[in-house]
């Protein structure tokens, strides 16, 4: 049983007096009786509004206590004497009552009810005392229940702890942490068998002591699922648990979000089956409803780099009982056409596999390529040590046109890539990051040069405060190549553009043509003036980029954003040029996703560039 001593009063409690009076005393006693009634006849009996002042309080306690005086409900309100005479009188209990949760278990309290013109006036001056501090502290869970991590971090979290000012708030938040935590590791049939907390106010001190029976711990039982469109089985691979495992419920939630991720069901609840429990077994029980099957999506859209367009896509969650999807993805803006297909084969498990067959098809006129490309990719996707990894095979094939000359290559390569992404929310990110890195190798097999490249992506967001957010991103490229020439353009590096060094056009920076092959280039722009020949570009073998950026929101949907990017693409260090771009945007938090609006400026181009590039994104921060 959980005993607190309440054996204190405040001040303005009533005293009584005990014993016999004497005949003057009871005509004393009759007299001021009398004077008393005469004296509340003798104030008006009007209805008036109430106002409360009550200090002596922190900052942090006054909203507990206001809220826990009955009397400041009637702030402004019309009452009547004897409801401010009750209202003001009752405060003080009430007022004592709200401060020992706090571990005040001694506070006082004075003041005065007085009438005014306007109505009635209370003044509440609260003393809290001394506060209540833990002495003796003891909390017993036997084992091997208190070595479980989440027990055990409940134990280690557990407040208040001998000599902390006792707050029954955290007191009571502790012991439901602590019975949650062994909940969720099976013992479902725990209890405390003790809970007591023993206040003595003389001594500014509070005991506690608790005690838990756990009982036994119970095991996973049979496992089933109800309201599946798949055969029997096939959703037992998703399960990460065996029948008679330990019962946890991390792992429940664990299943829950796997079944999420496979995008097949519109509902999916996944509950422990208590009405079925017996011996220490406890099966689970699945409903799920499917979702609709194929999905079909278009949009405009506006990016800087490629310009005005309009996408689509449709997308089929299952196309057979195994499970397997497809999507069909169509894109047409002004600078890219592009139609891609995949082929998904998700096998899952604890790594959660996915098999995945893709062929793209893009055509790109920007103002540095202009191409015609097909890529077929067959690839394997999967968790490991907390990276999706992804080990694929491409091959790439098309003609090109890069500073006005023309060339075309056919490429089968391995790839394999890591990515990692931590964020606290998705929709606008205070704190995360997210990692990617890259490799991919040509030889001589069906390809018509020799090359070898590794690339890395960073990115990192920290929020300030609560209006500001920094942002750092980098990125580092190399690549070794037998024949430069014979590179397509999606495998050379470029920089300049919305993720790049804003500043300059998309794909702006990079190696220069060849001497030898600028009067080529020149009099393919004579032969045909949409050619650009005032930036020959034609990327470079390695590629470093870094930025910073800074935003300030000054309302939660709204704000303004300064940075700096620097950088180059280029084919060795001793041709490396700095560029670095600055300037300023604007951000909104908009329903489809952040937008991104900044204007850049190249500083100090070693060629001597200067302008002003717009650059606009919409998407999500990572």
């Amino acid at each position: 049983m959980e005993r607190v001593d309440r054996a204190f009063r405040l001040t303005g409690a009533a005293h009584h007096q005990r014993g016999r009076k004497s005949p003057a005393a009871a005509r004393r006693a009759f007299g001021a009786g009398i004077a008393a009634i005469v004296a509340l006849t003798a104030i008006p009996a009007f209805a008036g509004g109430l106002t409360t002042c009550i200090d002596g309080v922190d900052d942090a306690l006054l909203p507990a206590v206001t809220g826990a005086a009955e009397i400041t409900q009637y702030e402004g309100r019309e009452v009547t004497p004897a409801q401010a005479r009750r209202l003001y009188e009752n405060a003080p209990a009430q007022i004592g009552k709200a401060m020992e949760a706090f571990g005040y278990y001694n506070a006082t309290t004075n003041g005065e009810l007085k009438q005014t013109p306007q109505g009635w006036q209370a003044i509440i001056h609260v003393q809290p005392g001394e506060s209540v501090r833990v002495g003796d502290f003891a909390v017993e869970v036997p084992s091997p229940a208190r070595d479980e991590k989440p027990v055990a971090a409940a134990l280690a979290d557990f407040a208040p702890k001998a000599g902390a000012i006792f707050d029954s708030a955290s007191y009571e938040k502790s012991k439901a942490a602590l019975q949650a935590a062994l909940f969720a590791t099976g013992y479902l049939d725990a209890k405390a068998t003790v809970h007591k907390v023993e206040v003595a106010r003389a001594e500014n001190r509070a005991d506690i002591q608790l005690a838990w029976d756990v009982g036994k711990r119970y095991r996973f039982g049979k496992t089933v699922f109800e309201g599946s469109q798949f055969n029997a089985g096939f959703l037992d691979r998703y399960v990460p648990w065996h029948e008679g495992d330990f019962y946890s419920q991390a792992q429940l939630l664990r299943l829950q979000q796997r079944l999420v991720d496979a995008d097949y069901f519109a509902i999916v609840d996944v509950m422990p089956d208590s009405a079925h429990a017996s011996d220490g077994v406890i099966p689970v029980r699945i409903a799920l409803a499917p979702a609709k099957r194929t999905i079909y999506t278009a949009g405009v859209f506006a990016d800087s780099d490629i310009g005005v367009g309009i996408k689509g896509s449709v997308t089929r969650r299952w196309i057979n009982a195994r499970g397997h999807k497809a999507k069909v993805e169509a894109e047409v803006a002004q600078k890219r056409k592009s139609l891609a297909m995949t082929y998904s084969m998700p096998q899952p498990g604890d790594s959660d596999k996915s098999y995945d067959l893709g062929v793209a098809y893009t055509d790109s006129d920007t103002a540095t390529v202009q191409s015609q490309s097909l890529h077929m990719v067959a690839s394997q996707t999967r968790q490991w040590k907390g990276f999706t990894r992804t080990l694929g095979l491409n091959y790439l094939t098309g003609d090109f046109t890069i500073a006005t000359i023309n060339g075309s290559s056919s490429m089968l390569y391995p790839e394999a890539s890591l990515e990692r992404k931590r964020m606290d929310d998705p929709n606008f990110v205070r704190d995360g990051y997210s990692l990617v890195l890259d490799t991919k190798a040509g030889a001589g097999l069906l390809s018509d040069t020799k090359f070898a490249q590794a690339r890395a992506d960073a990115k990192w967001i920290h929020g300030i405060g609560d209006h500001q957010r920094f942002i750092a991103r980098g990125t580092l490229g190399a690549t070794h190549a037998g024949d430069f020439d014979r590179l397509p353009p999606e495998l050379r590096f470029f920089a300049g553009g919305n993720n790049s060094i804003r500043g300059y056009p998309f794909q702006g920076i990079g190696t220069a043509l060849a001497p030898a092959l600028v009067p080529v280039a020149f009099a393919n722009c004579a032969r045909n003036r949409s050619l650009d020949c005032e930036n020959l570009i034609v990327g470079g073998l390695n590629l470093v980029v870094a930025s910073a950026e800074y935003e300030y929101y000054f309302t939660p949907n709204w704000g303004v954003a300064t940075f700096v990017d620097a950088g180059d693409a280029f084919n060795s260090f001793a041709t490396y040029r700095n560029r670095i771009g600055t300037g300023f945007g604007l951000r909104y938090r908009s329903p489809v996703g952040m937008i991104r609006v900044d204007l850049g400026f190249p500083v100090n181009d070693p060629d001597n560039r200067h302008g002003v590039e717009l650059h606009l994104v919409i998407g999500p921060d990572l």
